[in-house]
């Protein structure tokens, strides 16, 4: 394998790097990264890996553009709204650098699709946002033998490490079971600063090209936080547990996390016939509701658990958000209340 004229001029910069030069710059070409999520992380993830000349990246996410991403997903523009993430993201990357080679996977990463996709790559970035994908993103490496570039943002802050590298600790070594179900918003529950994605993301390729090139000392069993309000950041040591053990993947990583749907729902069909017979409760934001609702009573999903008694109890509840997520926590959080009416979640995209 060698670099063409062209690719020389463009890996410039790191070719006259005596760390990387062209031995590790052909590294980088052999290398193949899955970068699961192409969202707020993924977006600078996937831009300085392609820039780098990583040969052979694949873009997995079943999310399409909406309005509210590109406040920190600067990899799309307005014209993208209403595409997969995973395509839009593949054509704008060849134009960036057409010497890498791209697969779009605009699915969701699954227990039926994970281990056949990470045995296609040598490391996995996780971009996701929420903890059901972590863990499984955690176990299917265990089993494929290969790397985790972890990163997460909370508001205004992030998260990096490396997991299971060279046999190292894993997701589940530094959290071995998820939080209770409601306990951790997500950004459209809980917000983020525009610009920490883009940090955090940077330090997750940051991780990545030290892998393949082997240069550095990689966040493995270490995990990396940072501020941006404090321009703080520590780098907290955990160990690896010898004592966990992970031979397949789980049934259902939902019901781990305690996301499994609840049994009673209703489609956005049935609900039309037979809107007199409910009452309904919109979860979403006030921007979200603002800019579109069905109608109901609107309480975000964050003031739910103080707010429930608000409730009218006359008629059963559905409850509706975008895509049916926050209103099966909904779900799951009144629940747990004294109510004494059917909830119901509107299995249905509202947008």
């Amino acid at each position: 394998m060698t670099l063409t004229t062209a690719e020389q001029q463009h890996y410039s910069r790191h070719l006259i790097l005596e760390d990387i030069g062209m031995a590790g710059q052909l590294q980088l070409k052999r290398a193949k990264v899955l970068v699961v999520g192409a969202g707020g992380l993924g977006c600078p993830v996937l831009q300085y890996l392609t820039a780098a000349g990583v040969g052979h990246i694949g873009i997995i996410d079943d999310d399409k553009v909406e309005l509210s991403n590109l406040q920190r997903q600067i990899l799309y523009t307005s014209q993208d709204i209403g595409c997969y993430k995973a395509t839009a993201a593949k054509q704008r990357l060849e134009l960036l650098n057409p010497n890498v080679v791209f697969t779009s996977y605009p699915t969701k990463l699954s227990t039926t699709n994970a281990l056949e996709l990470f045995g296609k790559y040598d490391i996995i970035v996780d971009g996701t946002d929420n903890f059901a994908s972590r863990y499984l993103i955690n176990d299917a490496a265990v089993l494929s033998a290969i790397p985790v570039v972890f990163g997460s943002v909370y508001k205004f802050e992030g998260q990096v490490s490396v997991f299971n590298y060279h046999n190292g600790p894993t997701y589940r070594c530094l959290y071995p079971s998820p939080p209770a179900p409601n306990t951790v918003p997500n950004c459209s529950e809980a917000g983020v600063l525009g610009v920490l994605p883009g940090m955090i993301g940077l330090l997750q390729a940051n991780e990545v090209l030290k892998i393949i090139c082997g240069i550095g000392t990689v966040l493995s069993a270490q995990l990396l936080t940072y501020n941006m309000l404090s321009m703080q950041q520590v780098v907290l040591d955990f160990n690896k547990n010898t004592d966990l053990h992970i031979s397949a993947l789980a049934d259902d990583y939902d019901f781990i996390c305690g996301l499994s749907k609840p049994t009673a729902s209703i489609t956005l069909e049935t609900l039309k016939t037979q809107k007199a017979s409910y009452n309904l409760l919109d979860v979403r934001e006030d921007h979200e509701r603002a800019a579109f609702h069905i109608g109901g009573q609107h309480i975000p999903l964050g003031q739910l658990a103080d707010r429930y008694h608000e409730l009218p109890t006359d008629k059963d509840l559905v409850i509706y958000c975008k895509s049916g997520v926050r209103s099966q926590k909904a779900v799951h959080l009144l629940n747990d209340k004294p109510l004494t009416i059917t909830l119901l979640y509107l299995d249905a995209i509202i947008s």
